[in-house]
């Protein structure tokens, strides 16, 4: 349990990569920080969330399915797990239950446009048009926005002529699988996450959160993931955006020393001290001798009650 092994092997070469001083994904306001740190949680979404991608990949739809249900059970607002949840019933012409997962994927994630045209094929073979058409609307508006320079261009283009060519003739209740856009492998989802790293300790967080979210479609809600997006967004003031992410990790692994770290430095800088101090006391509960997630949320908060010099 814990760690899948390819992300394991990143995690012991990615101190080889980082220029000396800087420390990854580290606190704002100065001093230093670590990376995330995971303690083993009872149970393995990442690994379950593999184990369904890979029933899925051979069409074993309920053997996938029943994996990203469990998935569900602690990350219930993950979009790629709900929409590959989708693919799943729909491989069992279960459309109801498709479409509820698309509706749940899109609401997550508004951007994940494979989602979209899956929920609006899903309404057409429902025979909802009007709400078919209503997707089509939104992945028009999606497409005119982005102007063929966005990186989801051809999600966007495909989604488009899949969602208008089924609303001029309505194809059968079928799973149509694109393994190429729809699965990523674990090299690539661990190449992705090294690049966020790099990203990340350059400070640009944009480009970091796209890498983390590759990463994330190939891993699925893995705390380590799950605690750097929380980190990209708060650095870039998205304070709701990333206590949500941090919220999700500890969902995941409850004793993350990372996500309960940063999640307390959240609330330093949004001036919540006790809540900071809870944070800090579970971090001494999980670290019997101590530990440096400890040691640099105990200096965040006493930096913010030190009175102004």
């Amino acid at each position: 349990m814990g760690i899948p092994s390819s992300l394991r092997a990143l995690f012991l070469s990615t101190a080889l990569i980082v220029p000396a001083g800087i420390a990854i994904a580290a606190g704002t306001g100065g001093g230093g920080g670590s990376s995330p740190s995971m303690s083993a949680p009872q149970f393995d979404a990442a690994a379950e969330y593999r184990k369904g991608v890979e029933a899925l990949q051979a069409q074993r739809f309920a053997e996938a399915k029943r994996s990203f249900s469990r998935v569900l059970q602690v990350a219930p607002g993950d979009a790629n797990t709900n929409y590959l949840a989708g693919l799943a019933a729909s491989g069992l012409n279960d459309l109801k239950n498709a479409k509820k997962y698309y509706e749940k994927a899109v609401k997550a994630d508004r951007d994940l446009i494979v989602a979209r045209r899956e929920l609006a094929l899903t309404y057409v073979k429902m025979g909802d048009r009007a709400k078919a058409e209503a997707e089509l609307a939104t992945l028009t508006r999606l497409q005119t926005e982005c102007a063929g320079s966005c990186a989801k261009s051809a999600d966007l283009n495909a989604a488009v002529t899949a969602v208008q060519g089924a609303l001029g003739s309505a194809p059968a209740a079928r799973l149509e699988t694109r393994p190429g856009l729809l699965f990523a492998s674990a090299a690539s989802g661990d190449r992705f996450y090294l690049d966020a790293v790099g990203l990340i300790n350059e400070g640009r967080y944009e480009q970091a959160i796209e890498s983390l979210q590759s990463a994330r479609a190939a891993f699925g809600a893995h705390p380590d993931i799950l605690t750097y997006l929380g980190f990209a967004n708060r650095k870039l003031g998205r304070f709701e955006t990333a206590e949500a992410y941090y919220r999700a990790a500890l969902a995941v692994a409850p004793d993350h020393k990372g996500a309960t770290e940063y999640y307390g430095e959240l609330m330093v800088e949004r001036g919540d001290l006790k809540g900071a101090g809870a944070m800090l006391a579970k971090l001494e509960t999980i670290c019997d001798f101590g530990c440096a997630e400890a040691d640099e949320l105990r200096r965040w908060i006493e930096a913010r009650r030190a009175p102004a010099s």
